[in-house]
């Protein structure tokens, strides 16, 4: 996965172009989560448009990589980022939380094209992905799975219970994201229930760690590129990230986690986003 400083510009367009998305559909929805959103939208840029091996003419193609939102409140995130590499039309962002359509709040796998999984209730993606990668180590297939969940959503139980399934199965083909932006629906996630030390804990899990700045595009594609020479074990990046970033009124107010914008914070946003 080369790169030179054309391609990192031309990521850090996509992530701002995703920042925008996640605004104007929640401004529209009148409902959504901002705040993560926002806080993951370079993690997801770097995949669809540079490290994921996809296509989407062929949406089912069996050696394609996958992606999993686990936290499934920031789709807008997935549904920008599907959108914008052709999945389907543009268009249908504005269409966000509305009865019939097929943005729904949470991603449906049966309605949205591009969508591996249907997420919404926390702690289950990294289960889901396992059972991908498990299965294309027996199928021998070379695809990889990247699933990003929230520093909140570890705080549950079967996320621990998946963990300690990667590393038995020595699933290699699992790379895991964790948004690590320290706020949770409640307040700081070190108030509501700490984890401590985040990559300690999935180390002593037997995953291989990298930790970098999530908002830093060279350092998100060398963990990447890290991550795809590891074997025998799966690997957690744990990314550093800001709740709420791009728009300097919502970055680190855990008041902005599940709030839409209104016009005028929209208009502000988006003029911040540029």
């Amino acid at each position: 996965m080369p790169y030179d400083d054309e391609t990192i510009v031309k990521l850090e367009g996509h992530a701002k172009t995703i920042r925008r998305d996640i605004i104007n559909m929640l401004t529209e929805a009148g409902s959504g989560h901002p705040g993560g959103s926002l806080s993951c939208a370079d993690i997801v840029a770097a995949l669809y448009f540079h490290v994921m091996r996809h296509d989407p003419s062929k949406p089912d193609w069996p050696d394609r990589d996958r992606f999993l939102m686990s936290k499934g409140h920031c789709a807008p995130t997935w549904y920008s980022a599907l959108a914008r590499s052709g999945y389907f039309p543009v268009e249908w962002l504005s269409t966000l939380r509305k009865i019939d359509s097929s943005l729904q709040g949470h991603p449906d796998m049966i309605k949205t094209p591009g969508v591996e999984m249907s997420s919404g209730s926390l702690g289950q993606g990294l289960s889901i992905a396992n059972g991908m990668a498990l299965a294309g180590k027996i199928d021998g297939r070379d695809y990889r799975v990247y699933i990003v969940l929230g520093d909140g959503e570890i705080q549950e139980g079967q996320v621990w219970e998946a963990a300690m399934t990667a590393a038995h199965h020595k699933l290699d083909n699992v790379c895991a994201v964790v948004d690590n932006n320290g706020l949770q629906i409640d307040g700081p996630v070190d108030e509501i229930k700490s984890l401590g030390s985040i990559p300690a804990k999935w180390e002593s899990f037997g995953w291989h760690i990298i930790e970098v700045d999530g908002h830093n595009m060279k350092q998100i594609l060398d963990a990447y590129e890290e991550a795809h020479g590891v074997e025998g074990r799966p690997v957690m990046i744990v990314a550093r990230t800001v709740k709420g970033k791009g728009v300097s009124f919502m970055e680190d107010k855990v008041d902005f986690h599940g709030v839409a914008p209104s016009e005028d914070e929209r208009e502000a946003a988006v003029a911040e986003i540029i």
